[in-house]
């Protein structure tokens, strides 16, 4: 039985599963988790801890199809100076609650369209933010930045502000797979914006590409590949774009028959994937590539890799708190998602307190299940000595899940005294061997193709 064939009767070409950058995933949270919750979670932060900040601007001058992303379109500046004034009071607030000597070893610009904000806004943002908190020594700041949406002035305010990382989306290069997902942005214009944030001094770069885009065909995969590696990006997340129009109505503008099959996805991302290692990047879990000097690349090979909602990270900060509409928190005890909507985000802000509106408190439990998908996820093995001495797990317990998911995937797990592995060979299927573990009940229609 050939590779397809195997892959096909377990299944990988039908399934719809979680992406697993949080456990559980989003669609598991409710309103146990509210403001005053988040408060008690962000004030028993020990004092002199590291934490995470994200910051999440939801506006874009349009709207691009493809996208799922919690987004509002907006032609004018004034509702970019609103939101701007609002995440500003919210930080306040988080200060607040906060117990003093939290330092942030991570910032993230992200959205939406960070870059629709003013030179000036940006300068006010990160004012506001380094005005109650203090940088870790080598703290990494980056921003998403929209090659459409930039110019000399907007990225010299960046660099003024202390980014040291960007991230642009490339999607797809070819012009007519731009047109249908609403997002034309061609190779000088991404050029260009590659050429200021270098001439800044501005040494990281990520990329986002995806696979699996309407009239995607392999040669078509290899041009843009082979166009994104001319920019030389140090990391690189190559993403199956997520056909939901039911839960994004946006892409109902996508037409549906234009869409690669399962079967030709799975031979896009391996035309890419080969197209990044020939050219000297590491793989990084199931989805990413770096350059193997990339502080990715390093955490990869001596274990440290993590998983959050930025995708793989470097992270080591057990605490990631998110400010803005819809931004998502995690605390040791648990995941805190704010108001979605802005109008709800920016209320809640104004009555003086944190803006939570939904979560998830961990169990034992989940914390256990949580860093087997991770492990999985991140280093495509689980170590059963880990989970027993981090995690009080009984090596008896632990066996019996790792035979269990052997057993659905017959050939494609490899269970040992030491733990569980899946071969190279089998790694398409990790996010449903992941599921595995999962003890959530599944609305398919919530998650994407595992493909």
């Amino acid at each position: 039985m050939d590779r397809i064939t195997q892959l096909s009767r377990l299944g990988l070409f039908d399934a719809k599963v979680p992406r697993y950058t949080s456990y559980p995933p989003a669609t598991r949270f409710g309103p146990a988790v509210d403001s005053a919750v988040a408060a008690d979670w962000a004030s028993a932060i020990r004092p002199g801890t590291a934490i995470s900040l994200y910051v999440h601007v939801p506006f874009c001058r349009r709207l691009c199809w493809f996208c799922a992303c919690r987004t509002q379109g907006t032609s004018t500046g004034e509702p970019v100076a609103a939101y701007v004034e609002t995440v500003k009071a919210e930080i306040a607030h988080l200060a607040a609650v906060l117990p003093e000597g939290v330092q942030v070893s991570r910032l993230h610009w992200g959205g939406g369209t960070p870059t629709l904000m003013t030179p000036a806004q940006m300068a006010d943002l990160s004012q506001a933010i380094l005005g109650q908190f203090t940088l870790s020594p080598g703290a990494e700041f980056s921003v998403e930045i929209d090659p459409n949406e930039i110019d000399e002035a907007r990225l010299d305010a960046l660099a003024a502000a202390g980014m040291n990382r960007a991230s642009i989306g490339v999607q797809d290069f070819h012009p007519d797979i731009q047109r249908v997902i609403g997002r034309e942005q061609s190779y000088e214009v991404t050029r260009a914006a590659v050429e200021g944030i270098r001439a800044r001094g501005i040494a990281s770069l990520n990329a986002d590409i995806l696979f699996g885009l309407p009239h995607q065909n392999r040669a078509r995969m290899v041009d843009s590949v082979s166009m994104l590696l001319s920019l030389s990006p140090d990391r690189v997340a190559l993403y199956g774009y997520a056909h939901v129009p039911w839960m994004a109505r946006r892409q109902g503008m996508i037409p549906s028959d234009s869409l690669p099959r399962p079967e030709e996805r799975l031979e896009l991302f391996e035309a890419a994937r080969k197209l990044f290692v020939w050219d000297g990047y590491d793989e990084i879990g199931i989805d990413h590539f770096a350059r193997p000097e990339d502080g990715l690349a390093r955490a990869a090979r001596e274990g440290r890799l993590r998983r959050n909602f930025q995708g793989y990270t470097d992270d080591t900060a057990q605490t990631l708190i998110g400010l803005g509409a819809s931004a998502i928190s995690r605390y040791p005890q648990g995941y805190a998602q704010n108001a979605s909507a802005t109008g709800d985000y920016t209320k809640r802000v104004r009555a003086g307190e944190l803006a939570t509106h939904r979560g998830h408190a961990f169990s034992a439990e989940d914390l256990l299940r949580g860093r087997m998908i991770e492990a999985l996820m991140c280093d495509f093995r689980i170590d059963t000595a880990e989970l027993v001495r981090d995690f009080g797990a009984e090596r008896a317990d632990v066996g019996r899940m790792f035979r269990e998911a052997a057993e659905a995937f017959p050939g494609m797990v490899r269970v040992a005294e030491t733990g569980l592995e899946v071969p190279p060979e089998a790694r398409p299927l990790t996010r449903m061997i992941a599921r595995a573990f999962d003890a959530y009940e599944m609305a398919p229609a919530g998650h994407s193709s595992a493909i």
